[in-house]
């Protein structure tokens, strides 16, 4: 069955709703965040730059040579590369902190990789739907803008981190009031409204189930390994490893979707991978979470050389 016969009930209205989410999730993850932090990276830089090479250039990387090989349909093709190329998602600093992780590494990572998405995000998804030869025809029929996919991931994501960061520092004791109400209001009114996109297109779904399914769970197993090899094989303790594992695992599917609701509304193959990763990278994470936190580290595996970022 040809993925291009899904016809996805769409409501222009609901692009202001997403946005709005999006950007309250970067505003509550960047209220805890300082300068210095990322002062502390620039000097402790080995776990970051390795997570960020593995989100941002192994994983699009991989994800175009799977679709390349499978010879996956252009549109599901075209989500798989949108959501490589999205930043880890603000769920994933919970799930670290459910794993016994560095906490500290993973709320910089997303910082770090939110800020560098701001760029990258529209740089890679360009580059890799241009470079297979399958979705090269789709891209250029959609015409996509470059810099109007660059002006909103940073109105999503720069701008609320930002604001986040003033406000953070500005009133201190109002943050530690507010930072997690608004990611637990965050990830309710996301999955509240993921829930009422799959209702009204319930159909949809599960008539093409069969071809967004496996493409989507393999494709997380594959974001979750290329973070915990890349850490492994770089030699970092166990403590970041669980970190790094998450923060590439766990991708801003939300932005996915603000960017096909914007630019790609009528690609319904785009939007089957991201809302349904939206929901499975959830449940791969806090499995994955829970099976960690039942392993405690011991007291060494904690020492890693961004530590004392979480002493504040």
């Amino acid at each position: 069955m040809n993925v291009e016969q899904v016809n996805i009930a769409f409501d222009p209205s609901s692009l202001v709703l997403i946005n709005l989410i999006v950007a309250l999730m970067m505003f509550g993850v960047s209220l805890d965040l300082r300068a210095e932090d990322f002062r502390r990276i620039a000097r402790a830089p080995r776990a970051p730059v390795i997570g960020l090479l593995a989100q941002f250039l192994l994983l699009p990387a991989l994800t175009c040579l799977a679709c390349w090989a499978l010879a996956i349909q252009p549109e599901l093709a075209l989500g798989m590369t949108l959501i490589a190329a999205c930043p880890g998602g603000s769920f994933s600093n919970i799930m670290t902190w459910m794993a016994r992780g560095n906490v500290a590494l993973s709320v910089s990572m997303t910082a770090v990789s939110s800020v560098a998405a701001s760029v990258l995000t529209p740089l890679n998804f360009a580059f890799y739907a241009w470079l297979k030869p399958h979705t090269r025809p789709l891209l250029t029929q959609i015409a996509l803008d470059p810099l109007s996919l660059l002006l909103l991931v940073l109105l999503v994501l720069g701008v609320p981190l930002l604001a986040g960061m003033w406000v953070g520092r500005r009133f201190p004791q109002l943050t530690l009031k507010v930072e997690k109400p608004l990611r637990l209001l965050a990830l309710l009114v996301m999955l509240a409204f993921v829930a009422l996109a799959f209702s009204r297109n319930l159909q949809q779904f599960t008539q093409h189930f069969h071809l967004f399914f496996w493409l989507v769970v393999a494709h997380n197993a594959l974001a979750l390994g290329t973070g915990y090899l890349s850490a492994r094989l770089s030699g970092l303790p166990p403590a970041d490893r669980r970190a790094l594992t998450l923060e590439v695992g766990i991708q801003n599917s939300a932005l996915g979707l603000v960017i096909i609701f914007t630019f790609f509304p009528q690609a319904g193959g785009m939007l089957l991978i991201a809302a349904f990763w939206g929901c499975w990278h959830l449940i791969s994470g806090l499995g994955l979470a829970w099976l960690w936190s039942r392993h405690p580290l011991q007291p060494d595996a904690l020492l890693t050389p961004l530590a004392n970022l979480g002493e504040k």
